[in-house]
């Protein structure tokens, strides 16, 4: 069982999970696999840890795309037909973008994108970061410059963020408070307590004296002037909602087999259902893998007795070794029990029909691209 057929198939996998399971180096691997499977490949990260730079032996990561080098690809081997993209996206260039294309007119966009408080927003609103790059996988999408475009979604404690993020943003920007606070506005064209009852004026006025009344007209300004593009915005969101809903799309559910993470994978499992979202396949990273031991006790203190880096030592000493082994290889046992619970799990919760990958507890982090062909070889066999 593998991911094999998503990486042939697909043209776009989203890989979505809570923080620390293991998601960017997964959404990294697979991208490695894609590019080997002779995919014109692309790896969209908001990760803002920056891991997958490292990992794909590039120095930095930014808004514009980078190309792996060819030897990174294969690890050494024969030359892949494919190739592999990289880039994580910076949020307020991806905003601006987004402006600069709904903005009713240049002026409008120079006015926007000049205003103190969208400078200040932009990077910071919520949902702004999770929309904008939405935007942007539509937008890359549409182009049909790559075969597989691989989604590494920001680690979240709520897994509805991303899917809201376009909800979110809008209902911010377009609240009942915004329409308030900016109707003295739009009725003199600039910032007039005139326009306002005695209550607001009341109001307004004491919060002027803290921000200043320039500040309350940049924003007013910024928000009758953003107010004007948002049906961009959400003709933008209805587009993307159905890009992601598509045959050749498949979100890839990212989880450990810690069983908190395991609930945050049922959740978004069952939200995904829920908003009739395409289900690719559950990966669980690192599973701790059954191993009985066929040694007896007494072969186990020969085989001790007979290493180099234990000679000198007391038959007590080597007795001592052996215990402190039986017992590590216990703990291993148990936990590898416990995540094959947790496994079982996630495979009842779905009905036994998703696809479950395991990818084993490995000794050492992942940090490169020799660490991600290990993980290629779980993921696509």
């Amino acid at each position: 069982m593998s991911l094999k057929p998503l990486i042939e198939k697909s043209k776009i996998l989203v890989c979505v999970g809570s923080g620390g399971v293991g998601k960017t180096t997964t959404a990294a691997s697979l991208g490695l696999a894609g590019a080997r499977a002779g995919r014109r490949t692309l790896v969209l990260t908001i990760d803002p840890a920056k891991r997958l730079a490292n990992a794909l032996g590039l120095a930095t990561l930014g808004h514009d795309v980078q190309a792996v080098p060819a030897d990174k690809v294969s690890l050494g081997g024969a030359p892949v037909a494919g190739t592999l993209d990289a880039m994580m996206l910076d949020q307020k260039r991806a905003f601006d973008e987004i402006v600069t294309r709904y903005a009713k007119d240049p002026e409008s966009q120079k006015r926007i994108m000049s205003n103190r408080i969208y400078q200040q927003i932009s990077s910071t609103l919520a949902g702004s970061h999770e929309y904008a790059a939405m935007a942007k996988l539509y937008e890359i999408a549409g182009e049909g410059k790559y075969d597989l475009i691989i989604l590494d979604t920001p680690p979240t404690a709520n897994a509805l963020d991303f899917l809201d993020a376009p909800e979110r943003l809008t209902a911010a920007i377009d609240s009942s408070a915004i329409q308030w606070f900016t109707k003295p506005y739009m009725a003199a064209g600039r910032f007039s307590l005139k326009a306002v009852g005695m209550g607001a004026a009341f109001v307004l006025k004491r919060l002027a004296r803290f921000v200043g009344s320039a500040f309350l007209e940049d924003m007013a300004r910024f928000f009758v002037e953003f107010n004007s593009i948002l049906g961009g915005f959400r003709d933008r969101a209805r587009e993307v909602f159905e890009l992601l809903r598509g045959a050749d799309v498949a979100f890839v559910l990212v989880s450990s087999a810690d069983p908190m993470s395991v609930d945050e994978a049922i959740y978004f499992y069952d939200r995904l259902i829920a908003s009739k979202m395409p289900l690719g396949a559950f990966v669980v990273n690192r599973v701790h893998t059954s191993n009985r031991s066929t040694i007896d006790r007494e072969t186990l203190i020969a085989k001790l007795t007979a290493r180099p880096e234990l000679r000198g030592y007391s038959p007590d000493d080597i007795t001592q070794v052996a215990s402190d082994f039986d017992r590590t290889h216990k703990e291993f046992q148990e936990l590898a029990e416990t995540d094959a619970r947790q496994v079982t799990r996630l495979g009842e919760r779905s009905g036994q029909k998703a696809l479950i990958v395991q990818v084993p507890f490995f000794d050492e982090d992942i940090y490169d691209v020799s660490g991600l062909s290990q993980m290629v070889k779980y993921l696509a066999g």
